[in-house]
């Protein structure tokens, strides 16, 4: 077989793969999933836990991160940005 020959039949192989594997997952997807409504539902509940979830994660992060800060106010450099940073957090 040539060089040229061996890559055709590879590719070929290998988008024959691929196309089974769509198949697959898309007779899957059907099969689990009658109602389109119930997917868009549950996508969008989905959409709005992971953004709550997110907006909290991210918070108490922040809030850990300026209670470490806080704990070197003594230090130059870090300890004026911590001092700020609290002040600006009491202040709202």
């Amino acid at each position: 077989m040539t060089k040229k020959n061996k890559s055709t039949s590879e590719s070929f192989a290998h988008d024959q793969r691929i196309s089974a594997r769509r198949t697959l997952l898309e007779e899957l997807f059907n099969d689990i999933y009658d109602d389109r409504t119930k997917i868009y539902r549950m996508n969008f509940l989905r959409g709005i836990f992971f953004g709550v979830g997110s907006v909290m994660g991210a918070t108490i992060v922040v809030a850990l991160l300026v209670w470490t800060l806080s704990l070197f106010t003594d230090l130059p450099g870090i300890g004026q940005a911590a001092q700020e940073a609290q002040t600006q957090l009491k202040s709202k």
